[in-house]
Formats: structure tokens, sequence, C-alpha cells
């Protein structure tokens, strides 16, 4: 006694059925002779061969297609490879030319593109063939177009406006229920930064723009006092801010300032020290922030000193600090 296959008319069967199909009889096939459902394999049985079918990508490429940039297009194709359950690897690649097929060397998909004119960044499709003729067998979930740049473009809506918005895991969740594909733990964590990056900057350009938000902080607010120190290499060592409002407002606060300090968890650290005075009903009075390098007593010293030309000092006035 054997198993009987059921029949199938191929005829009538799309592709993806057909890959469907071969891929739950080549598996259980070999569970049905273990558990004896099968004695012999019968002569009659058909094989139904992957390389007999095609499939598209089911994407709106073609040839003749423009991008803007390189980058666009090889984000386009990484979302249809991702989406469209399959990979590609790069056979040629350069400033002008970008040339790729399926990742199985038997299959018919492939693309080439190139610069329209030579000083353009706009890339056209010169050759585009979308149908594929590899087996569904091949797939596999950790897809090496799931780079962390693509899943933190991927990604990246979901963190504006929102102050943390999806952790690691998170994005693990996201990629796989939206994009078909298994990833690590440090590769969602990374595409989580680039996500943030995207969204908020990095630390590096958010250094590099504090002159320039200095100086719109004091034109747009009369009064405000902001100072920045660097050390002999131009690097950040010290920043100072005090709102000219919270100048003017301090002349009816209670002569008391209180000084205190956290360490920043920033990919740079460093420590932010805050200074508030009190008004009458006994309420926190923001008067001054400072971010330094580390906490030391020269970074204390340039901050009191900083302090001290804005506020003064009398005899009226008490600091409170938890710094010996």
């Amino acid at each position: 006694m054997y198993f009987n296959p059921i029949e199938i008319d191929l005829a009538s069967t799309n592709a993806v059925e057909i890959h469907i199909l071969s891929y739950i009889y080549h598996i259980t096939y070999p569970l049905l002779r273990l558990t004896g459902a099968s004695s012999d394999e019968p002569a009659n049985v058909p094989t139904i061969e992957a390389s007999d079918s095609t499939f598209s990508d089911g994407s709106d490429l073609h040839e003749g297609k423009y991008f803007n940039t390189k980058k666009d297009l090889k984000r386009k194709l990484s979302d249809i490879a991702m989406k469209g359950n399959f990979e590609f690897r790069t056979r040629k690649s350069n400033r002008s030319l970008w040339v790729i097929e399926c990742i199985d060397p038997n299959c018919s998909w492939r693309l080439r593109a190139s610069k329209i004119v030579p000083a353009s960044t706009k890339f056209v499709i010169r050759k585009y063939v979308g149908v594929h003729s590899c087996s569904l067998l091949n797939r596999n979930d950790n897809h090496r177009q799931a780079t962390y740049v693509v899943i933190g473009e991927q990604v990246s809506p979901q963190y504006v406006g929102i102050e943390k918005g999806p952790g690691p895991k998170g994005v693990q969740t996201f990629v796989r229920m939206e994009l078909g594909a298994q990833i690590s733990y440090y590769k969602a964590w990374r595409g989580r930064k680039h996500a943030h990056t995207l969204i908020r900057g990095s630390p590096e350009q958010s250094f590099h723009v504090l002159p320039s938000y200095f100086h719109m902080l004091e034109k747009l607010n009369p009064g405000t006092v902001t100072r920045i120190e660097v050390d002999g290499e131009s690097k950040f060592k010290y920043l100072f801010l005090v709102f000219g409002v919270a100048i003017r407002g301090f002349h009816y606060m209670r002569k008391v300032v209180g000084i205190d300090g956290t360490f920043l968890k920033g990919q740079y650290r460093g420590v932010l020290l805050v200074a508030t005075a009190q008004d009458g009903n006994g309420q926190c009075y923001p008067l001054a922030w400072g971010i330094f390098d580390s906490e030391n007593e020269g970074a204390w010293t340039w901050f009191l000193t900083q302090l001290k030309e804005i506020i003064g000092d009398t005899d009226e006035l008490a600091l409170i600090s938890d710094r010996p």
C-alpha cells in the first residue's frame, strides 16, 4: 500500500501554486515513507520541477524607468526583493553602472541600469527581466537585502514626533510582518539607530550646528547668553546657555540657587549641569544649563564663572550643591 498523490493539472495551475505544491510534496513524501504510508515509491508519481515554471517579482519596474540617484534605485530594488522574498547579487557596480541578477545562477531575473549621461546623477533602467525561473526552495528568511540601512529607512516613520518609538524587538517584529525577513537583534538595533539618525540627525551633525543654533537663540530671544568652549583641536569641551527671560526674571526670585548635574547617555556621554532658583511659592525656576565633556573641577569652575557673570555675587546669594 502506498500514498496516492493528487493529480495536478499543470496547465491550469499558476507558477506560485506549482512552487508551493512542489515544496509540500518534497517535504512530506519522505515523512510518509518513514511512517509506513508507502513501502515503495510508485513509478507514476509526477515530479514537479521548479525550473519549469516562472513568476514575476510583482514590481512596477520597466526598461526606461528613471531614478534620481543610484541610491534611490538600490533602495527600490531592496524593497522589491524583500517583499517578493527573493535575493539578488551584484555582478558589476561603479559610479555610472549597476548590474544585478538573482542569487540563483540559473534564474532569468536580472537588471542593468546606468547613468543617463556621465555628468548626471540620474539612473535609467537599460535592461530588465522581471520574471524569475528559480525555485521557491531557494528562499532564505535571513535576507541579504535586509541591511540595517534599508531597515532604518523602512521603520523611520514610526519615530516621527515620538520620543522613544519601537525598540529593537519591535523592529524585528516589523521586519518579519511587513518585509517577510528574519533579522538579528543586533541588526534591528542598528536599523533603529539609523532611523533615529534619519529623523533627528547624528550626534556629529548636532555638534556641528551648535554655533548656528546659539546664534539664532540670541537673535530671537533678546538678552540670551550662550557660550561654547573648545580645546586646541577645536573639539567640544563646554557649553553654557541662559535665556534672556530667565535673567530678567531672576531679579524677582529668592536669592537661592541650586546646582546639580547628571550624566548623559548619548554616544559621546558627557555631563549636564543645571542651575535653578526658587520663586515666592517655593517652585523651581530654571536658570542656566551647561554641558561638559566630563564632570571635573575645571568644568565646574568654568560653569560657575559664567553663571557669576550673569547673576552677580552678593552676600544675600546662597548656592546649594551636593559637590564637596
